[in-house]
């Protein structure tokens, strides 16, 4: 079937929009704030076939974009072979299994079944974090995990609905096995219905357009999006890229993981080979095969945005070498870090290798780390227990046009940190302060952005602080002689206790009291080029905002400030030295 340009891409837009409202729906109806507050979930809709990516919401999270093409498919899969009950109307399935194309435990996946004049037309499918789904710590970021079991809850695809009916014994089990079960009903419900959202305005896009435009057009986007992925290919130079980004540890042995990365372009195709890359670990900082290949795919996505969201966009990116290393975990490797640390540990490598291909286009490296803070315990004045889940942003990599941006959320995903009042409202817990942690960013021609710097403490109650953070050794790469990013920095203050842990930015279960805290300061962005050709009267307006001082301005930048002006003289003959 030939379509018109414009009934192209007002599918296009009705497909997505398809998925906006299933993401809006589902953060609105969420209990927990990690997802009506910081969005940590995504929805897509999927073909019937193999699972393909057909669209993805704005606002759902990137590293989502792949991983649940893989966890659809392998339900189909498992469907079709026996393992897994046939779909029927009305059905929902439920799944965390990160071996089956997930992420972590507390990605819990649902996908209901779309059917069309009587047959299955495709699958609408969405991922929400849970605050807890059991396992040896609250929150399920156990930095001392050994095995996936000490994480939570494992669930393989099960119908939890069963035609539009949630089976309570079902339900009974996952309650059983998880922390403050009685607040998941609003997470499930509210994950539930957002595709039920999905099915209505889906189904009022198909009887608009009919069913037969609708399938010609989801079948050319595809196409067009391998075309223009191969387009842009193309202006990388041929030959081989190379880069190494590195885990702090796994969690367990004080040692560094390396990621070791070759990008070649092949023909048409870009290949990305990790060979050489670490042993699996045995802490929680393995990475699942479906989420080591996302990260690849959203790392691609940051560079180049402009190709739409659809499985034809991967099609032409290879992932080579990953059999062996700690990026393609198997049973029962613990992986609680894969989706929030090393999947942005992968990206890091990605750009480090390209940013000399593509100046224009590739960024220095981010902060690359979501920031992973849970505190679980009892608050007596409400009588209950409480997991609470923090994680926050960091800056970014400055680039060739501009500054990196300050506070940007991770680099696999849009969440945003929840409001302090909200998270003071539900939880026990008061924020000392949550500020821009100033010159925090890697000196550059563009600096990077800055991190974040908080408090929280505890006010009431007993607790237990786990946290599984990354970029606790080395900040964020700087590129093209720029400077690194400021490191990530946490500690515990417990009385006149200052505890700072052995891995730094990883441990599990310390014990809080009232008025006890936990300190971050996330790190900065990577700077772009040498700090040298800064623009004096940039550096000049950041010492004003109190960004640097002066002395850091004359040390970083090479700038010489009389005052609030530069003394271009003096400056001029500084640089002239340094170099």
């Amino acid at each position: 079937m030939s379509l018109d340009p414009i009934t192209l891409s007002v599918i296009q837009a009705g497909l997505q929009q398809v998925c906006d409202e299933m993401d809006l729906s589902f953060s609105r109806a969420a209990f927990s704030p990690v997802i009506a507050e910081a969005n940590d979930r995504s929805d897509g809709i999927y073909a019937a076939e193999d699972g393909a990516l057909i669209a993805q919401g704005a606002g759902g999270l990137p590293v989502f974009v792949g991983v649940m093409q893989y966890s659809t498919r392998r339900l189909i899969e498992m469907i079709a072979a026996g393992d897994v009950a046939e779909p029927r109307p009305g059905d929902i399935y439920i799944v965390n299994d990160p071996y089956l194309g997930g992420t972590h435990l507390m990605d819990v996946r649902f996908a209901r079944p779309f059917y069309r004049n009587g047959g299955l037309y495709c699958w609408l499918s969405n991922t929400g974090h849970w605050p807890d789904t059991g396992g040896a710590v609250p929150g399920g970021f156990s930095a001392s995990a050994t095995a996936v079991e000490q994480e939570g809850l494992r669930l393989p695809p099960v119908r939890l609905f069963k035609e539009g009916v949630l089976d309570p014994e079902i339900y009974a089990i996952i309650c059983s096995n998880i922390r403050v079960a009685d607040q998941r009903i609003g997470d499930v419900k509210a994950q539930a219905a957002a595709l039920l959202v999905g099915e209505d305005r889906l189904g009022a896009l198909m009887d608009r357009y009919g069913d037969d435009t609708v399938t010609a057009a989801i079948a050319e986007l595809r196409r067009r999006a391998v075309q223009q992925m191969r387009a842009f290919i193309a202006e990388i130079a041929k030959g081989t890229h190379t880069a190494t980004a590195w885990v702090d540890s796994d969690g367990v042995v004080n040692e560094p993981l390396a990621i070791r990365l070759s990008v070649t372009r092949d023909g048409d195709d870009l290949v990305f080979d990790f060979a050489g890359s670490s042993p699996p670990c045995l802490g929680p900082m393995n990475s699942v095969r479906a989420t080591t290949l996302s990260s690849v795919y959203l790392a691609v996505r940051h560079i180049f945005p402009e190709v739409p969201i659809s499985a034809g966009a991967f099609e032409p990116l290879k992932v080579a070498g990953i059999e062996g290393t700690f990026l393609d975990a198997q049973y029962p490797r613990p992986v609680s870090g894969c989706a929030a640390e090393v999947s942005q540990r992968i990206a890091e490598a990605v750009f480090a290798a390209l940013v000399p291909a593509l100046p224009d286009r590739v960024t220095a490296a981010p902060a690359g780390t979501s920031g992973n803070l849970a505190l679980g315990g009892h608050d007596p004045e409400r009588g209950r227990d409480f997991v609470m889940y923090q994680l926050s942003g960091g800056g970014y990599g400055g680039n060739a046009g501009h500054d990196g941006l300050s506070n940007g959320c991770s680099t696999i995903g849009i969440s945003k940190a929840p409001p302090v009042e909200i998270m003071e409202q539900a939880f026990p817990v008061l924020y000392h302060h949550y500020a821009l942690r100033e010159g925090s960013g890697g000196a550059g021609r563009a600096r990077g952005g800055f991190g974040l710097d908080y408090k929280v403490e505890l006010r009431r109650g007993q607790a237990k602080a786990s946290f599984v953070m990354d970029h606790g050794w080395v900040g964020p790469q700087g590129v093209l002689d720029g400077g690194d990013g400021a490191p990530n920095e946490v500690c515990v203050l417990r009385g006149s206790d200052r505890h700072v842990p052995a891995h730094l930015s990883k441990e599990q279960d310390i014990p809080l009291g009232p008025g006890d805290a936990v300190h971050v300061r996330t790190p900065g962005g990577g700077g772009y080029g040498n700090p040298l050709d800064r623009d004096p009267n940039l550096v000049q307006r950041d010492v004003e905002l109190g960004y640097y001082t002066g002395a850091e301005a004359q040390r970083l930048f090479g700038v010489v400030l009389s005052g609030n002006v530069v003394d271009q003289t003096a400056t001029a003959a500084f640089r002239k030295k340094q170099r």
